[in-house]
């Protein structure tokens, strides 16, 4: 999965360290945005604390992307899409997609309940996406203990 020079390189690198930050409150954002919004799907109560919690969720989406790309680049010499994290990437920028039209439907003028389905929509997508870096997150972390172990 990664060289012993590219391991050394993730180990040192600013851009680990920050996303090992933004990953777990991004996490926490969409579990309490999610249950916000489904909150006010159920009950009709809540829109602007769920709206705000939205804002926290694409704002924190939005930092670990940038992150995300600035590591890339350092480590892979690509901002996006390198080959190493191809399918990590099409499932984040689905999630991005996903997540701004967000900002479309609001300026469409579509209405509460609408716009909070289109986030359950995007929050899905975010699902895949949390689950593929978990897994390759898991697959690292094996890597690293065999590399240790020997």
């Amino acid at each position: 999965m990664y060289t012993e020079e590219q391991i050394q390189k993730r180990n040192k690198s600013i851009w680990t360290k920050l996303m090992s930050t933004f990953a777990p409150l991004q996490f926490l954002a969409f579990v309490v945005s999610f249950y916000l919004v489904i909150r006010f799907l159920v009950s009709g109560e809540g829109y602007f604390a769920a709206t705000i919690s939205i804002w926290v969720k694409i704002g924190l989406l939005w930092a670990m992307t940038v992150t995300g790309m600035l590591w890339e680049k350092e480590m892979y010499g690509h901002y996006f899409m390198c080959k190493e994290f191809f399918w990590e990437d099409l499932g984040n920028l689905i999630a991005m997609l996903t997540h701004n039209a967000y900002f479309v439907v609001k300026w469409l003028g579509w209405g509460q309940k609408e716009i909070m389905l289109v986030m359950c929509f995007a929050y899905i997508t975010y699902l895949f996406n949390f689950g593929q870096f978990t897994f390759r997150w898991a697959k690292s972390r094996r890597q690293r203990r065999q590399a240790n172990s020997t």
